[in-house]
C-alpha cells in the first residue's frame, strides 16, 4: 500500500502530525505496536502526575499541624484506588487518541510492529507500505545496567502497576524518574532507599541543588546513599538484595521491592534502520539535523529517539519544527529552542537555559539573581518555605541565559522567565514588571534589582 506519509508511533508528536498532513489533505499511515499515545499517556506525565497527587494529599493530611489543621486517625492509603483513578484518565487519553485517527478519512492506523525493508518502505505484520515521507516516533525505553538483568526488577512502567504498596522500596538512580516514584511511595508509605553513583542527586543541576533535595528527601524519612556503585542484586530469603560499594565499603541491604530508574535509551534496535541510511549516536539515538531531518533525506526523528530531548513539550515542538517545514510560511528550527524541564517532586525543581556551572565552564561573564524561598512572604504564609530561586544574567548584554527554581510552584511561574528569553529582551523587563501580591513570582522583579557576580551569591 503507498501513502504520502507514514508516521511510526503515537507518541506526542506523531499523531499532531498526522492530523495536520490530513487537514492538508495527505494520505498518511500512522503505526503503533503497544498502546497508542506512547510515553506519557500510558507510562509517563499522565499517570505519574496522578500519584504525585495522591502523594501530595497523604502527605498534607499528615502534616497539616503547624498550620492548625489536626487529623484525628490513621490516614489510610488506598494503592488499588490511585491505579484505578490513573487507568481510568490513561483510558480515557487513549480513547480519545483512537477515536481521531479512526475517525479520520486521511489516516489508516496500523496496529502491530514496524521495520524498514528500505528507505521508503515499512513492513508490518508481513504486509508493507510505502511513502516518499517517513517520520520515526518510536520514544524511549528504560536502560537496565548489567548486574540487575536477572532479578525482579521494576521499572518507572511496571511500578505503576502495583496494587500493594512495597514495604521497602530500593531505587538505582538519583535522576528525575527515581526522585518523583521516590518521594511518592514514601508519601505513600513505603521506606524508602535511593542509590546514586554520583556525588550529588540530579547531576545535571548545580550541587546546591542537589543538596537542597536531598536534605529535603531525607527530611521526610527517605534513605539517600551517595557515591554508590551498585554492583549486583539477587534474590536472599524472598527478598531482593543489593550489593552496594559506597566509599569503599560494600553494603549489602535488602528491600521488598526494586526500582531501576537508571536511564532509559531510544527504542530504535529494531525499528530495520540497518535497512536504511539512518545514521545513530553511539547511544543509538537517531542523527538529525536543525530541521529533525535524518541522513536519509525522506526520513526524519521526532521525540526521544533522536536524543534532543527526553519530554512531551519538546516531542511536541519537534512536531511544530517538521510541520513548519512541510505547510507553514514561517519556518521553525531546533536550535530556536531553549532547553526547559521540571522535575515534579514537592517542591519541584524547574530549570531553562543554562545553569551557574555550565556558565563558569564556558567562560561568560554572567551576574545571578538569587533569593531563598524563606524569604517569601507568600512560601511564609503557604508553609512551605524549601528551596530557591536563581536567575542568571550576561553582564554584557544583560541576556537572561538561565534559571533555575526550587520551591512551591517552581514548575509554574519559571514560564516568566521562559517567555522573556524567548522574547529576545534583557532582563530589566522582567525586573521593572509589577507582579500580582501576595505571590511568589512577584519576587521575581525584587530579586533582579540586584544581581551579583557569580561567586559571590551563586
Amino acid at each position: 500500500m503507498r501513502f504520502d506519509a507514514i508516521i511510526i508511533g503515537t507518541g506526542q508528536a506523531g499523531p499532531s502530525l498526522a492530523a495536520s498532513m490530513a487537514k492538508n489533505g495527505w494520505k498518511v499511515a500512522i503505526i503503533e505496536k503497544g498502546d497508542l499515545g506512547g510515553t506519557c499517556v500510558n507510562v509517563g506525565c499522565t499517570p505519574t502526575k496522578a500519584y504525585v497527587a495522591s502523594a501530595r494529599r497523604a502527605f498534607i493530611a499528615k502534616n497539616s499541624a503547624e498550620l492548625g489543621i489536626e487529623v484525628n486517625g490513621n490516614i489510610q492509603v488506598k494503592l488499588k484506588t490511585i491505579k484505578e483513578r490513573k487507568d481510568k484518565i490513561i483510558e480515557d487519553s487513549r480513547n480519545g487518541l483512537g477515536k481521531m485517527l479512526e475517525e479520520n478519512d486521511h489516516i489508516q492506523l496500523i496496529r502491530g510492529k514496524g521495520r524498514f525493508i528500505d528507505n521508503n518502505t515499512v513492513s508490518v505484520e508481513g504486509k508493507t507500505y510505502k511513502a516518499d515521507k517517513i517520520f520515526i516516533n518510536v520514544g524511549a525505553k528504560p536502560r537496565i545496567p548489567d548486574g540487575f538483568k536477572e532479578v525482579d526488577y521494576l521499572t518507572n512502567e511496571s511500578i505503576l502497576e502495583l496494587e500493594e504498596i512495597p514495604e521497602h522500596l530500593i531505587i538505582v538512580g538519583g535522576g528525575y524518574i527515581g526522585l518523583e516514584f521516590g518521594q511518592m511511595f514514601r508519601r505513600f508509605g513505603s521506606k524508602v532507599t535511593i542509590l546514586d553513583r554520583g556525588e550529588q542527586l540530579l547531576k545535571k543541576e548545580d550541587p546546591e541543588f542537589g543538596k537542597a533535595i536531598q536534605e529535603i528527601f531525607e527530611n521526610e524519612g527517605i534513605e539517600v546513599r551517595l557515591n554508590s556503585e551498585c554492583i549486583s542484586a539477587a534474590i536472599n530469603n524472598g527478598k531482593i538484595e543489593v550489593s552496594v560499594n559506597c566509599d569503599e565499603s560494600e553494603i549489602n541491604m535488602q528491600g521488598t521491592h526494586l526500582l531501576m530508574a537508571s536511564g532509559r535509551g531510544p527504542n530504535t534496535s529494531d525499528l530495520g534502520l540497518e535497512n536504511t541510511s539512518v545514521s545513530l549516536d553511539e547511544r543509538g539515538y537517531i542523527k538529525v539535523n536543525d530541521e529533525l531531518q535524518t541522513s536519509a533525506a525522506n526520513i526524519w526523528a521526532l521525540g526521544d529517539c533522536n536524543g534532543q530531548g527526553a519530554f512531551t513539550h519538546t516531542a511536541y515542538n519537534d512536531f511544530q519544527i517538521v510541520n513548519s517545514h512541510l505547510f507553514e510560511e514561517k519556518k521553525r528550527k531546533l536550535s530556536d529552542r531553549f532547553t526547559c524541564y521540571a522535575a515534579f517532586i514537592d517542591p519541584p525543581l524547574a530549570r531553562v537555559g543554562m545553569n551557574a556551572t555550565e556558565i563558569k565552564n564556558a567562560g561568560i561573564k554572567a551576574k545571578v539573581a538569587s533569593r531563598p524561598m524563606k524569604k517569601i512572604a507568600r512560601a511564609k504564609e503557604m508553609g512551605e518555605t524549601q528551596g530557591m530561586l536563581k536567575i542568571y544574567i550576561e553582564e554584557e548584554t544583560g541576556m537572561v541565559l538561565g534559571a533555575t527554581f526550587l520551591g512551591t510552584g517552581a514548575d509554574e511561574y519559571i514560564h516568566t522567565v521562559i517567555d522573556q528569553m524567548y522574547a529576545g529582551q534583557p532582563f530589566t523587563i522582567m525586573r521593572d514588571a509589577v507582579h500580582i501580591h501576595p505571590t511568589v513570582s512577584e519576587l521575581i522583579p525584587t530579586m533582579l534589582e540586584n544581581p551579583n557576580p557569580i561567586g559571590e551569591n551563586g
